[in-house]
């Protein structure tokens, strides 16, 4: 079983990107990611309508990390400090050496690869520094650019489940995506 320590909080550092602690003052940056219809069109979670929603949800990632269940870094470009998008880890299996990844950036910052370089570096340190065995993510089927980018990482196809997921009166179907530590 896997022990993770969190503590002091691994910032991480890219060509272009800073992987650091969401903090209280990336709320509003938070805010306009989940409040826009473009970023969560294929997130599957409820629309931010007033900053309380991203409140809780910060608190859950913060309640996550001192757990030391869930690890989640703000994007930031190195020339600024505000936050351009996240990447974290969840729904960890120490007994098992995997997690779940996930990430999700502002609009203007789509097609510019951040979201490729910020996961490179968050796999990375999954499985030099966690010793993660496997990471798997969760899409949305009609999510192409997600998948693009997974498969540019070495993800391979994992399963597609029908009607698995129950979201907003109706069923959505799931594709899973894995990478294991010696493909990497």
């Amino acid at each position: 079983m896997l022990t993770l320590n969190f503590s002091p909080f691994p910032t991480l550092y890219t060509d272009r990107l800073i992987l650091r602690q969401i903090n209280e003052q990336d709320i509003d940056a938070f805010f306009a990611m989940r409040s826009n219809t473009t970023v969560m069109k294929y997130i599957d979670k409820p629309l931010a309508k007033v900053k309380e929603d991203v409140l809780a949800l910060y608190q859950n990632m913060t309640d996550l990390l001192a757990s030391q269940k869930g690890l989640s870094w703000a994007i930031q470009l190195k020339a600024h400090t505000e936050m351009i998008g996240h990447i974290g880890f969840w729904h960890i299996d120490t007994a098992n050496h995997r997690a779940e990844v996930g990430y999700s950036l502002q609009q203007q910052y789509f097609n510019k690869g951040f979201a490729s370089e910020a996961l490179k570096a968050a796999l990375q340190y999954a499985f030099t520094i966690l010793q993660f065995h496997s990471i798997e993510a969760n899409i949305n089927p009609a999510n192409e650019a997600s998948r693009k980018i997974l498969l540019r990482q070495g993800f391979v196809k994992e399963a597609y489940f029908k009607e698995n997921y129950f979201f907003e009166g109706r069923f959505l179907d799931s594709e899973i995506y894995s990478l294991l530590t010696h493909t990497k």
